[in-house]
């Protein structure tokens, strides 16, 4: 899949990309919900809704539990978050992967490293570059951006300005890993640039992210990469009462399918909006409806502590 022609891209493209290590709960509700609204609360001049798309981010096999991709997708038609145009599934972009760690190498923007995270958290936990001047293959090696380009801040949608540790920025981070899969960081931007997408709607625990994909965006753009990054905007994340966030590897309860109203409800006053009390009866697809209509981005809440430390 390769990048869509200028005349075909509409003004606003959000994306929603779960990975399938697990069924989807309330705090990734929260962050498709978020998405959904934004961009079909959108109209351009012609009075056209924005695209929300859909991805499966199933690079990562170990990870990933049977089932769980099509029950994502089962759980997102159940609370009325219904994509535009076919879900992409990365594990059916490895060529593409392999087609832009390909130009990087040759334009001399990465380079392999032998290095493992007891090697670097030895060093004080941020990687300096060892390998940049040896760059040799063998049959245990990452690969690793030249980051002469990084990212330590941004405008966040939601949060405002955000500032990264400076050392975390400038790092030459891994874009495919030493035991063959592709890094999140390469997949996520690489699937950003073919699928245009212009509006990333997610949770503040993928803030520090954000610096090295614009990092990397930035990169691609210097070897001749045709691509224009995202605005990003970052919403507050649910905990559970013990103050850790919701997640698949916290065990976070997945969300009901057959009763999914109480959950929307809840998420839509999360969000910072205020349906009222008859909406509680209604149904999936007017409770959907009321949220698009009076979706206001001033009205999420900021988080209440953001701190980007590397």
């Amino acid at each position: 899949m390769r990048p869509q022609s200028p005349e075909n891209i509409l003004q606003y493209r959000g994306r929603f990309a779960p990975s399938p290590s697990g069924l989807l709960h309330y705090g990734s509700l929260i962050a498709a919900l978020a998405s959904f609204l934004d961009a079909k609360s959108y109209k351009d001049a012609n009075n056209n809704q924005g695209k929300w798309l859909v991805r499966i981010e199933d690079i990562d096999p170990p990870r990933e539990q049977a089932g769980a991709s099509k029950a994502i997708l089962k759980t997102l038609d159940a609370f009325g978050l219904h994509w535009d145009e076919t879900e992409l599934y990365q594990s059916d972009q490895h060529q593409y992967y392999r087609d832009i760690l390909a130009e990087l190498k040759h334009h001399n923007r990465s380079y392999y490293c032998h290095c493992t995270r007891a090697d670097i958290k030895a060093i004080g936990g941020l990687y300096q570059g060892h390998c940049r001047q040896q760059n040799n293959p063998n049959n245990n090696h990452a690969t690793r951006l030249i980051n002469t380009r990084g990212v330590s801040n941004f405008t966040d949608i939601f949060q405002g300005d955000i500032t990264c540790d400076k050392g975390m920025a400038s790092e030459d981070f891994i874009i495919h890993r030493k035991d063959g899969l592709f890094a999140y960081q390469l997949a996520v931007v690489a699937d950003d640039v073919v699928q245009n997408i212009t509006h990333v709607i997610r949770g503040c625990d993928l803030l520090e992210p954000t610096c090295r994909q614009l990092t990397l965006f930035n990169t691609l753009k210097s070897i001749g990469l045709s691509c224009t990054p995202p605005q990003y905007g970052h919403v507050p994340l649910a905990v559970a009462a013990n103050g850790y966030k919701l997640s698949k590897q916290n065990k976070a309860p997945a969300i009901d399918n057959n009763n999914p109203r109480p959950a929307l409800i809840a998420a839509l006053q999360f969000l910072g909006l205020q349906p009222p009390i008859e909406l509680t009866h209604a149904s999936v697809c007017n409770i959907i409806t009321w949220g698009t209509q009076h979706w206001q981005r001033n009205q999420v809440p900021q988080a209440r502590k953001i701190t980007l430390n590397g």
